[in-house]
C-alpha cells in the first residue's frame, strides 16, 4: 500500500471538483465518500441535494474564523492511499478504517482528539482513496505535521500485515521521487516512453557514466539531446545546473525544469563533483592490454572484468564505506555497458541500470577515492565505441556481465544484511535483467568455442579431460555431462598452446567462489578461466617451436572466437 503525500493547495473547492469530478481520463467511477471527521457531512457524489460548496464551507470553517492574517496560505492537505494491483478489493467500510487510522498516524485527527483538524475521504477507485483536510483545527491552532510522510509509511506497513495485503519494501529517504500521476499522463500525451523526470535521470546517469571531469558530463548531457541551464557564480563557475525535456513545456509555453538534485539525491552538483575529484586524471590502458591485438570495446571490458573482480573484494571487506563507493562505480559501468551495446543485451542493460541506480543510495557514506578504477573501467568503455557483440567483443561482453551478475547478487546481500530492503530489492531486479543480458552476449562466442572443443583432436581431448580429473577430481563427471564441457576443452586447449599451466589455471579459477549453485558449472569455468587467462602471464614454454619472445597472450575465449571468424569458409 502505497501513500502519496501531495503539494498543498490553496483552494478547498477545486480539489473537491477534481475528487468528484470525471477525472482527466474519465478514470473517476462513483465518486463518493467513505468517511469523514463528522458522520454528517454531506456526501455530494451520492447525495442530490449536497453540494461541493457545502463540503467545502464545512471543511473550511475552522480556516474562515481565523483573523485573515493568520490563515496559512496554503490549508489544503491532500494525500492518497494506493493498494498494489494484486491486492484484494477492500469494501468501503475497509477503506473507511483505514482513511481514520492514515489521519491520525500524520497528526491530522488523532484518536480522542475532538478538536483537530477536519477531514474528508473520498473514493473514486476500486483501489485508492483521496483524503482531504484544512490545516487549522478546530481549536484555532495548527497541527503537528512533523514526518507525517515518513509516518504515513509506517502506517501503511501495519495496514498491510492486517489486512494481508502486499508487503512493500520500506524505504530509508533516498530514493528518487517518482513522477506524479500528472506527470504520467503528459509523457502519454507526448509520446514518451516514460515521464519526463525519469528520462531526464536516466540521461544525466548516463552522462556522468566514466565522465572525468565537469567539462565532459556537460558535453555529453548536452549530447543526449536535454536543455540545460546552469546557474553561475559571478565569476562564471556553475553553482548548479537545470535539465528539461525538449518539447516538454507548462501552460505559459515555458520549459519544465528539474535541477539534479529533484532526479535524484545524488546527482546535485556538489555531489557529481565529489566522485570527480576523488577519480581525477584517469589515464588510458596499460600497454600489454593495448598490444593485444583485440578491438578497443573488448580490451575496455576486459579491464571493465578487472575493476569488478577487485570490487568484489571491496564489497566483502567489511568496509562499509568501501562498499558503497563500489556499488556507486558498478552503477557507472553498468550504465556504460548499457549505452555502447546492441540489441538484446543493449535492452536488457537498460533495464538492470535503472533498477540498481536505487541500489546505488543508501544513507552509508561512500569513500569515494574507492571508485577509481570502476570509474575508469566505465570511461575506457564510454570512450571505446560500440561493441558489435560478436567475435572478440562479444566474449568480451560475456565475461564482463558474468562478473557483473557477482557483482549485483553480492551488492543485494549487502543491502539486505543492512536491512536496506528496497536496495536489496532493486539489485535482484537488476541481476535478472543481466542474466537476460549475458545469455543474449553469450551464446554465439559460447556456440564457437563448443565447435572448436568438438573438432579437437581425440588425444587433445583426452589431455584436457585428465587436467580437469587433476584439479577438479569431485566435479569431472558432472563437467562432462553438461552442454559446456565442449566450450571448457575449448578454452584449456587455447590456454595451452598460449604456455599457461592449465591445471593450475583450473584449479585457480574454482577457487575464486563456490560453484554448487551454477547453473552451468562449465560455462563459469570457461569465463572465469578466461579472465584468468587474460591476466595471468605464460607460466612456461612447453613447445619447442614457441618463439624466445612470446606476444602478450591473447584471452582464450577471444582466440577461439578470432578463428572462427577467419576460419575459411566451404562454398
Amino acid at each position: 500500500m502505497i501513500p502519496s503525500l501531495h503539494k498543498r493547495g490553496g483552494k478547498t473547492v477545486g480539489l473537491i471538483r477534481y475528487l468528484y469530478g470525471p477525472g482527466s481520463h474519465e478514470e473517476h467511477i462513483d465518486p463518493h465518500l467513505v468517511a469523514a471527521f463528522d458522520p454528517l457531512t454531506p456526501d455530494p457524489g451520492r447525495d442530490p441535494n449536497a453540494t461541493y460548496e457545502q463540503l467545502q464551507r464545512l471543511l473550511d470553517q475552522p480556516v474562515n474564523a481565523l483573523p485573515e492574517k493568520r490563515r496559512p496560505d496554503k490549508p489544503v492537505w491532500h494525500l492518497s492511499v494506493r493498494a498494489a494491483p494484486e491486492d484484494p478489493i477492500l469494501s468501503d467500510e475497509d477503506w473507511a478504517a483505514i482513511a481514520r487510522r492514515m489521519v491520525a498516524a500524520t497528526g491530522i485527527a488523532p484518536d480522542g482528539d475532538e478538536k483537530a483538524c477536519r477531514w474528508a475521504a473520498v473514493r473514486h477507485a476500486d483501489d485508492h482513496i483521496h483524503i482531504i483536510a484544512t490545516l487549522v483545527r478546530d481549536d484555532g491552532r495548527r497541527p503537528r505535521l512533523n514526518n507525517e510522510a515518513r509516518r504515513a509509511q509506517t502506517e501503511c506497513r501495519s495496514i498491510e500485515v492486517d489486512y494481508g495485503l502486499r508487503r512493500v519494501t520500506p524505504g530509508d529517504g533516498t530514493a528518487a521521487k517518482r513522477p506524479t500521476r500528472a506527470e504520467r499522463h503528459k509523457a502519454e500525451r507526448l509520446g514518451q516512453e516514460d515521464a519526463s523526470r525519469e528520462l531526464l535521470r536516466e540521461r544525466v546517469r548516463r552522462a556522468l557514466a566514466g565522465a572525468a571531469n565537469e567539462t565532459e558530463f556537460f558535453d555529453r548531457l548536452a549530447a543526449e539531446g536535454v536543455r540545460i541551464n546552469k546557474r553561475l557564480a559571478p565569476s562564471g563557475d556553475a553553482l548548479g545546473y537545470k535539465v528539461a525535456m525538449v518539447g516538454d513545456r507548462n501552460g505559459d509555453n515555458e520549459p519544465i525544469w528539474y535541477s539534479g538534485s529533484e532526479l535524484a539525491p545524488d546527482l546535485s552538483l556538489p555531489r557529481i563533483r565529489k566522485r570527480f575529484a576523488a577519480t581525477a586524471d584517469m589515464p588510458e590502458p596499460p600497454a600489454a592490454l593495448e598490444r593485444s591485438g583485440t578491438t578497443a570495446p573488448a580490451r575496455a571490458r576486459h579491464f571493465a572484468t578487472e575493476a569488478t573482480d577487485s570490487a568484489l573484494a571491496g564489497m566483502a571487506s567489511g568496509d562499509d564505506g568501501v562498499a558503497a563507493a563500489q556499488l556507486i562505480g558498478v552503477g557507472e559501468v553498468l550504465d556504460a555497458l548499457a549505452q555502447t551495446s546492441l540489441g538484446t543485451t543493449r535492452t536488457e542493460l537498460r533495464e538492470a541500470t535503472r533498477h540498481f541506480e536505487r541500489a546505488t543510495r543508501s544513507h552509508t557514506r561512500a569513500k569515494d577515492a574507492e571508485m577509481y578504477a570502476l570509474r575508469r573501467a566505465a570511461h575506457q568503455i564510454v570512450h571505446s565505441g560500440t561493441s558489435l557483440g560478436r567475435g572478440a567483443d562479444g566474449a568480451a561482453t560475456a565475461l564482463v556481465l558474468d562478473v557483473m551478475i557477482l557483482a549485483v547478487v553480492a551488492a543485494a546481500r549487502w543491502h539486505a544484511a543492512r536491512s536496506h530492503a528496497q536496495q536489496a530489492e532493486a539489485a535482484q531486479r537488476a541481476a535478472d535483467h543481466l542474466r537476460a543480458a549475458y545469455q543474449a552476449s553469450a551464446s554465439s562466442p559460447l556456440a564457437a568455442m563448443r565447435a572448436y572443443g568438438q573438432r579437437l583432436p581425440a588425444q587433445d581431448r583426452q589431455r584436457q579431460t585428465s587436467t580437469v580429473r587433476t584439479a577438479l577430481p569431485h566435479l569431472v563427471d558432472r563437467l562432462q555431462a553438461e552442454p559446456g564441457w565442449d566450450a571448457l576443452t575449448a578454452v584449456l586447449d587455447q590456454a595451452e598452446r598460449a604456455g599457461h599451466d592449465t591445471a593450475a589455471l583450473v584449479t585457480k579459477a574454482a577457487a575464486q567462489r563456490e560453484l554448487d549453485s551454477a547453473d552451468s558449472i562449465s560455462d563459469v569455468l570457461v569465463w572465469r578461466l578466461q579472465h584468468l587467462g587474460y591476466v595471468t602471464p605464460p607460466t612456461s614454454a612447453p613447445r619447442a617451436q614457441r618463439p624466445k619472445s612470446a606476444p602478450v597472450p591473447v584471452p582464450a575465449a577471444t582466440a577461439v572466437a578470432r578463428q572462427e571468424v577467419n576460419r575459411p569458409r566451404r562454398r
